[in-house]
């Protein structure tokens, strides 16, 4: 019989495998290898583990120790809806704190969605903020588990709690992945500094009202309508059946039911589009930029004045707009400087003079100039062949820093003034704000060409490659004690018309601040010109580490 006459028999069916722990060992592979590229690494790993172990086992111990209290089930109910929020917004500020979170990177594999979402649901347990988070969720349950209904809902809720996290926390990465991986969602990644500065004075503000008003009971209204939310309702349904609450608890756990389920359908979707869809991130943009290019000077350029001088200062506000890092400096500069003068008024223990951390926070962008060009400085470094040419580019610098600062310094002093209802001492805070702020001009443009260090493009917080650290403390800590000791000539008569009751006398410090400063920023960018043309190799080696 011939091959052709054989009788044809259907190719058995390839075997089906598991990708779950396909995809746990892949978690595990990465991490391993990742801390295989360095000591410095592996270093940071473990650091970051042990100080997650301590704190989660101080948390446990705490919430432990909270049991019986009649305010733990608010304290509760609250921790784990911040939790919650932790695990949604995350993953936009840190795109790049796990690999694993972009899914395009499997777009090509032949891999359907439902395996595969379980597959990254399970893989997404293994890590350092899963243990973190998984042992705050069990010290909470500890707290409130009373009786054996309180048990029963203890051991759902805690599964039902790290699912929906880590499902939130995917279907918000799956959804903004592209927007995460454009120029637009690094720039976010990196604005994160400033949620978290802001966030730190805004929790400063709500501690010392929490106190004012009298203890935890101040918080039983927002835990109150937080218990019914899907971040917290499986926690809080244990408080319930531990009352003896059995509808409530029995609705309260529903709710994170049905919003497990609805995460995971809207992941499913988000993956398959994300999958399948075509990407229109690649389109040309030739045409808005050859438009741009032929509008020629108008809007704010048309304003600044012609040669080099508006040359740098056109570079430098581009830098603002545009460079993630650059604007997120300014960014949080402004934001700082603004809340602390104006949180401490709105508590009435503050003080106009507080309106100086605004100039303060402002004036430390001029530190380290010539590190923000990175790499690209030795293209500023071939147009600069003498003390002078050092002296225009360091003083348009200077002048792009004056045109966002003074506004935002007049700004936030008289708006302080105003809410503390101290209009006498406005003009000195203005001109200690204008000496601060001609003081850093100064020792900022001469620590930019004594002591340059490069900013790393990668990575939201690293400010400083390795091994320059030292150069960045000198250069900033430095710098402003400097600034401070320069001040001195308007900080003491400032102090002085204080102590002797000469009030009527402070506005003498605003035309002597302003002229002060502008001497002493003439003075030091002149000093600064002469090191900086003498010290092009060394800073343009030193900036282009990154």
């Amino acid at each position: 019989m011939s091959v052709l006459d054989a009788p044809v028999t259907s190719a058995a069916p390839a075997p089906v495998t598991n990708l779950t722990p396909v995809f746990v060992r892949l978690k595990l592979t990465l991490l391993r290898n990742g801390l295989r590229q360095s000591s410095g690494r592996k270093a940071a790993f473990i650091a970051s583990l042990v100080v997650s172990l301590l704190l989660a086992a101080g948390q446990v111990l705490a919430l432990v120790l909270l049991r019986g209290n009649e305010h733990a089930g608010t304290v509760v109910v609250l921790l784990t809806g911040v939790v919650a929020l932790g695990w949604a917004v995350l993953p936009l500020f840190f795109p790049s704190g796990d690999d694993t979170l972009d899914p395009t990177r499997l777009v090509m594999l032949p891999l359907r969605p439902e395996p595969l979402i379980r597959a990254l649901l399970v893989s997404s347990m293994v890590g350092i903020g899963p243990l973190f988070t998984l042992c705050l969720v069990v010290g909470s349950v500890l707290a409130l588990a009373h009786g054996a209904a309180g048990v029963v809902f203890a051991v759902l809720a805690v599964p039902l709690t790290m699912l929906l996290c880590v499902a939130l926390s995917r279907a918000v990465a799956t959804a903004n992945v592209r927007l995460l991986n454009s120029r637009k969602g690094r720039d976010l990644a990196v604005l994160s500094g400033l949620v978290i500065a802001v966030g730190i004075q805004f929790v400063n503000f709500g501690a010392q009202r929490l106190g004012q008003a009298g203890g935890l009971s101040a918080l039983d209204p927002a835990a109150s309508v937080v218990r019914w939310l899907p971040g917290a309702s499986a926690v809080a349904s244990v408080d319930a059946a531990s009352d003896g609450s059995y509808a409530v608890a029995v609705a309260q756990l529903l709710i994170t039911v049905g919003a497990l389920v609805a995460l995971m359908w809207m992941w499913q979707r988000s993956l398959v589009k994300l999958m399948t869809a075509p990407d229109g991130s690649t389109l040309t943009a030739a045409e808005p930029a050859r438009k741009e290019k032929e509008s020629g000077r108008r809007g704010l350029s048309a304003l600044l004045p012609e040669g080099r001088t508006g040359t740098v200062m056109q570079r430098s506000l581009r830098y603002v707009a545009r460079d993630p890092k650059t604007k997120a400096a300014w960014v949080t500069a402004l934001a700082v400087g603004a809340i602390v003068p104006l949180l401490n008024a709105v508590q009435g223990t503050g003080s106009v003079y507080f309106a100086c951390f605004a100039a303060g926070m402002l004036g430390m962008q001029m530190y380290n100039q010539f590190g923000q060009d990175t790499s690209a400085f030795w293209m500023v470094a071939l147009t600069i062949s003498s003390p002078r040419d050092a002296y225009v580019e360091l003083r348009a610098r200077a002048l792009v820093l004056l045109l966002l600062t003074l506004p935002f310094t007049l700004l936030v002093c008289g708006v302080t003034a105003a809410m503390i209802g101290d209009w006498r001492s406005l003009p000195g805070a203005l001109g200690l704000s204008f000496a601060l702020l001609g003081s850093m001009l100064a020792t900022g443009a001469v620590a930019s060409a004594l002591f340059p260090y490069s900013i790393p493009q990668e990575g939201a917080f690293k400010n400083v490659v390795p091994g320059q650290g030292g150069l960045a403390w000198i250069s900033i800590l430095g710098g402003m004690l400097a600034a401070a000791l320069l001040s001195a000539p308007v900080i003491v008569p400032t102090i002085w018309m204080h102590v002797t009751d000469h009030h009527d006398a402070l506005w003498l410090m605003v035309p002597g601040g302003l002229v002060y400063a502008t001497l002493i920023g003439w003075a030091g960018l002149r000093i600064a010109a002469g090191r900086t043309a003498n010290r092009l190799p060394e800073i343009l080696a030193a900036v282009s580490k990154g």
